[in-house]
């Protein structure tokens, strides 16, 4: 029997577009076709279409309707517009991370260091409940592309914790580098935020989605985030810095560095740091500290997966160690799409995350107080 034909669409021509085609390409479980692209200039669309050896669409309504999938590759500030029209045709968006997000009033001069963020946090609420309404009212699902979830270290950790049925007492997670080089970053009318959401994003929904992996396993029922405190700082903006010469100018209004302590609903907590000031590469890692393990998973610079577990017999049936050659995230969105699969990464997940976040710089606003978090 042949494969499920499914016909997918990219729309944005940049970094993380080309790696969504070339993931389409390793696809197993589906017949994946991309037919096109639709980008922001006819000059990009083209220039990725050609590059690509798929159609370029001038007009997105027209993408639509040859689809079954679309690739959502583009700002933050455009992704609940674009997902909306998707879900009401019936075609899968697969959306980057931030799922959504604030991006100011529309005022020209609207600045994310003076602007009241309980007003921030309602925006953005009311963004996740207009793309949670699309996808009740559609045969399509939103599928959150956050790739920390399908690492493979992170995913070794959810068969620890649905084999051990351990209880995750503490997580721990960063993401840090020097900096982002898309445009957008640095203003929140563009990326919803800095630090905190552009990069404590992916450790901190690898947080949550562990606690609802043990949830699962232990009660038949996800465990979700129930508190958040949190602090932002601007350290490149501080005086001292800006002395040196070596200021980011282009940080117009936002934090380069997060902390983020999440209080979950049995009372077990996860820290994530987040920071666009390490030099020397990007440092992505999240450890897990549950009562019967302890696992270290390093995605950047990667170690593959350390674990400790003093019961040995408790890892009889987990083959720890495994080889990967396939984009597992992609994979999963298409085996949903073809066959009407669950996807690990959701709209759930994805909310969660968001109501987090934005609850952590209403936090941060009140000099780090606890704020709860919206379940949506």
């Amino acid at each position: 029997m042949g494969k499920t034909k499914v016909r997918a669409g990219i729309v944005g021509a940049g970094f993380s577009a080309n790696f969504h085609l070339e993931a389409t390409r390793r696809v197993h479980g589906a017949d994946v076709e991309v037919l096109g692209v639709h980008a922001k200039t006819q000059a990009s669309t083209q220039g990725f279409a050609q590059k690509h050896g798929i159609q370029a669409f001038d007009d997105l309504a027209a993408l639509f309707e040859s689809i079954d999938v679309l690739h959502i590759c583009i700002p933050p500030a455009l992704h609940e517009a674009v997902a909306v029209q998707a879900l009401a045709r019936g075609v899968f968006p697969i959306v980057e991370k931030p799922l959504t997000g604030f991006f100011g009033d529309g005022a020209e001069n609207f600045d994310g260091r003076t602007a009241s963020m309980t007003q921030v946090r309602t925006g953005a609420l009311d963004s996740i409940k207009r793309m949670l309404a699309a996808e009740a009212a559609s045969t399509a699902r939103i599928l959150y592309a956050e790739n920390w979830v399908y690492a493979p270290t992170i995913q070794k950790e959810r068969e620890i914790l649905e084999k051990t049925k351990g209880q995750i007492l503490w997580m721990h997670g960063e993401e840090a580098h020097s900096g982002s080089h898309a445009p957008s970053y640095g203003h929140w009318n563009l990326a919803g935020g800095g630090a905190m959401i552009g990069k404590g994003c992916h450790p901190l929904a690898a947080a949550l989605y562990l606690k609802k992996v043990e949830g699962r396993a232990r009660f038949g029922i996800p465990i979700r985030p129930a508190t958040v405190t949190a602090r932002t700082h601007a350290l490149t903006q501080l005086p001292e810095f800006v002395d040196t010469g070596h200021i980011r100018a282009d940080y117009v209004d936002i934090e380069d560095f997060a902390m983020t302590h999440v209080t979950f609903q049995d009372g077990t907590i996860a820290t994530v740091f987040a920071s666009d000031i390490v030099l020397g590469g990007v440092h992505n890692w999240l450890e897990v500290c549950a009562g019967n393990h302890r696992t270290i998973c390093n995605l950047n610079p990667s170690n593959q997966l350390q674990t400790y577990n003093p019961v040995e017999s408790q890892f009889d049936d987990i083959y720890v160690v495994e080889k990967i050659g396939t984009n597992q995230e992609i994979e999963a969105f298409y085996r949903a799409a073809a066959h009407g699969d669950a996807v690990e990464s959701n709209s759930e997940l994805a909310a969660d995350c968001i109501s987090t976040i934005y609850s952590g710089y209403v936090s941060a606003a009140n000099g780090g107080g606890e704020e709860p978090i919206a379940l949506l």
